[in-house]
């Protein structure tokens, strides 16, 4: 499947907003938004006026892509499962975004940010309830036990995480075994629980056009 494998710096300025895509890198003076938030490109710094309806909602949805790093078409298969679930569709489509399973990775502290959980799961590292799944996409339920694979758990990049792992907040709706670098789907979180600055119903507007 195609990937943007370009400056994710640049994502974060034509958002306006931090989309944490460089770890720790974003809570540095280093990070783009702080040195320079302007849209990238010559014309970015130009006045421009009045957003339309239609420019909020697009941009919202867009903003909610590139934070998930979810191309259009499976992002539009995630709308699709949302709003076939009881209840509202845009909270829907935040959980179905959060379980997914680079998404898991990324909050049980294993991966510095969400490109970095996809490319540790297309690699092979992770066991899904004892089962191998390099699949960044899988949607994980309540009662699902993520861990590494043990033959994998002696990486060195996997001895860094453990040192560090415990500073990081991991939240409620997960629990982490820090020792076996094992995590746990607690439950489906709800939107209290989600940290992501973005206004969900914007996205459902944009697709009921």
């Amino acid at each position: 499947m195609a990937r943007y494998t370009g400056p994710v710096c640049k994502l974060c300025r034509r958002e306006g907003v931090k989309l944490f895509l460089k770890g720790e890198r974003c809570f540095t003076p280093k990070c783009a938004i702080e040195r320079r938030n302007v849209p990238p490109g010559q014309h970015g710094q130009r006045r421009r006026g009045k957003t339309s309806d239609y420019g909020l909602q697009l941009r919202e949805k867009q903003k909610a892509r590139r934070t998930y790093g979810v191309l259009e078409r499976q992002f539009r298969r995630h709308f699709e499962e949302a709003e076939s679930r009881p209840g509202a569709t845009g909270e829907n489509l935040l959980q179905v975004l959060e379980m997914r399973l680079d998404n898991v990775v990324y909050r049980c502290g294993l991966a510095d940010s969400r490109p970095q959980a996809r490319q540790l799961v297309r690699h092979g590292h992770f066991s899904v309830n004892g089962k191998n799944t390099d699949i960044p996409s899988f949607i994980a339920k309540p009662g699902d036990v993520i861990a590494v694979r043990p033959e994998h758990i002696n990486n060195e990049y996997f001895k860094t995480v453990s040192v560090g792992i415990g500073r990081k907040d991991i939240p409620g709706w997960l629990s982490m075994d820090t020792r076996s670098l094992t995590g746990t789907v607690n439950a489906i979180p709800a939107r209290v629980d989600l940290d992501v600055a973005l206004n969900e119903q914007l996205i459902v507007e944009f697709y009921s056009r």
